[in-house]
């Protein structure tokens, strides 16, 4: 296994950790802008009034998608598995 193959499995776990975590981390950020905005408008300032908002949104967001989250974990470590018996051969 040369650096070519290190340096494409490593793009390929970045990318993959970007589009697994990236929809859940987009979605805590919406909403807490959001109740920013609420706080600013309302004056209520809080701290827990951000946190569970978020924790439910990241939460349902997960849940939802599961199936994606899995098939491409499950894509990813196949490719890995399949590069190093390749590169070993």
């Amino acid at each position: 296994m040369d650096e070519s193959y290190v340096v494409l499995i490593a793009r390929e776990a970045f990318i993959t950790a970007i589009s697994v975590a990236g929809p859940a981390m987009l979605v805590g950020m919406g909403i807490g802008i959001l109740m920013a905005i609420f706080q600013a408008i309302t004056s209520v300032q809080e701290q827990t009034l951000t946190m569970i908002p978020k924790i439910i949104a990241v939460g349902l967001t997960i849940v939802f998608m599961m199936p994606y989250i899995l098939r491409t974990l499950g894509t990813f470590t196949t490719d890995v598995f399949r590069a190093m018996v390749d590169a070993a051969l």
